[in-house]
């Protein structure tokens, strides 16, 4: 055989080179099909009973969820339960998962390169008519271009972590509006019913009144019409409170059966907190720092900081070192490359250029998160200081309207007026709350609204106050 010829010393460093690349640790390709079905099935088994959900809220929590499963499911827990099912959320953390691997991916160090050539001479009579030779070629990366190419993945990533957070206050901002939409339906409903049972008793009395000759058909006509507005208007929260108890399971990423024997906390049992100026202006500020939208900007702005550096460091070249061995017809030759760019036609002047742009871009851009945030933060307060008037105004007049028919029943006790008038004041009492429901759930959300464009809990901004000082993304779901 010819090969009995090739040196033995070359033939080992070849076995070891390909050994050596053969036995490091590579990974191979699993094939995770996704299987309909399976997924379907596993969505409509998900419950608010559920194991993992429990673990998850004690992680979270801090504390085991006693008792469990609960009975009663407040804002603040079915957030958590949200954050745990919702699938936006879990697009928003497979993405935030890429860019982490981005991260190994820009660290990882060049592997060398490793080339066998083989040559023989027909002609030879020597010792030996083979000529192989074997070289490897390090990349040897200069001006710190990996720390470079790391860090701009590296802000990439918090980015991307950051898009998780606003992704979990769009969903808690959400579930916060169809709460409330439910407790307003569920008193609405309540109100309407009492309504039409005021109207029925008001057309029988005036029913009454006109075969007694004491009134004119045409007033039961328009009160009749009053009854049918009414009964109208009961039969839409009827068709309605169904559809927004689906929107809340929809926005926890249940199916609405799980939902089946759960209490749903009363919203408008606890208005939310007012500010006042000032602490709007203390709130902006902080806000206009912390909010995830607003750092997610600023990482994507000194990303294209590190990536104009990147480009920099490219002007410089790198270094190729090629160590070499060659086995020249019975002689052992040994060779050292050093391989260069030579930069004579350009020194990297385009990619510099369109850095400096993005840059220039990123930084636009950030101002406009920053603008936005400030027309959010200053909307959702005037918003809030117009529905706390309404509230207020419709308070007093609620009090009025209690005071009337209080005092048109005492007078219907002491014979001084008749039972049509009290069912009339109680129906102006009636339309009354109805007013004064729509007013509390437009402030309750627009105080909500307030805490969506400050991305601060306003339960807890007295603490975050306190932390203005160092930029903490703690107080965020």
């Amino acid at each position: 055989m010819i090969l009995r010829h090739f040196p033995s010393a070359l033939c080992r460093a070849a076995l070891l080179a390909i050994g050596i690349s053969g036995l490091t640790g590579c990974v191979h390709y699993q094939a995770r099909p996704l299987v309909p079905e399976k997924t379907a099935a596993a969505l409509a088994a998900r419950s608010l009973n559920d194991d993992g959900l429990r673990r998850f809220l004690a992680q979270n929590l801090g504390h085991e969820p006693d008792p469990w499963p609960l009975a009663l499911w407040n804002f603040e827990m079915l957030s958590w339960v949200a954050f745990y099912y919702q699938p936006s959320l879990e697009v928003a953390r497979a993405q935030w998962s890429v860019a982490r691997a981005a991260v190994q991916t820009a660290a990882a160090r060049p592997n060398p390169t490793l080339s066998l050539t083989p040559g023989y001479d027909t002609n030879s009579s020597g010792t030996s008519p083979w000529f192989p030779s074997i070289n490897l070629d390090f990349l040897l990366e200069t001006a710190g271009k990996r720390d470079h190419r790391t860090t701009i993945e590296r802000l990439t990533a918090e980015s991307a972590r950051l898009d998780v957070l606003s992704a979990a206050w769009q969903v808690r901002s959400e579930l916060r509006r169809a709460l409330i939409e439910v407790s307003a339906l569920d008193r609405r409903q309540a109100l309407l019913r009492e309504q039409v049972g005021l109207g029925r008793q008001t057309v029988t009395l005036l029913e009454q009144r006109v075969q007694a000759g004491l009134a004119a058909a045409p007033e039961i006509s328009s009160t009749q019409m009053i009854l049918l507005k009414a009964e109208a208007a009961a039969a839409d929260v009827e068709r309605q409170a169904p559809l927004a108890r689906n929107r809340v399971a929809q926005i926890l990423g249940v199916p609405l059966a799980a939902l089946d024997g759960i209490r749903l906390d009363d919203m408008l049992a606890a208005p939310g907190p007012f500010l006042s100026a000032d602490e709007v202006a203390v709130a902006r500020r902080l806000a206009l720092q912390s909010r995830a939208d607003v750092l997610a900007a600023l990482a994507r702005y000194e990303a294209s900081q590190a990536a104009l550096q990147w480009e920099v460091a490219r002007q410089y070249p790198d270094l190729h070192l090629g160590p070499g061995y060659q086995y020249d017809l019975g002689e052992n030759k040994w060779s050292l490359a050093l391989t260069f760019e030579l930069p004579l036609f350009n020194r990297n002047e385009g990619p510099l250029a369109e850095a400096e742009a993005r840059r220039r871009a990123a930084a636009a851009e950030f101002i406009v998160v920053q603008a936005r945030a400030v027309a959010e933060i200053d909307g959702a307060a005037a918003a809030q200081t117009a529905a706390a008037g309404q509230l207020a105004h419709l308070r007093r007049l609620q009090e009025e309207l209690e005071k009337q028919s209080t005092f048109m029943d005492a007078r219907l006790t002491a014979g001084e007026a008749d039972r049509l008038e009290s069912q009339n004041a109680k129906i102006e009492l009636n339309l009354g709350r109805l007013a004064l429901l729509d007013a509390e759930a437009g402030t309750l959300a627009a105080a909500g609204q307030l805490e969506d464009a400050l991305q601060i809990p306003l339960g807890n901004l007295p603490a975050a106050v306190a932390l203005s000082s160092g930029v903490n993304q703690s107080h965020l779901p």
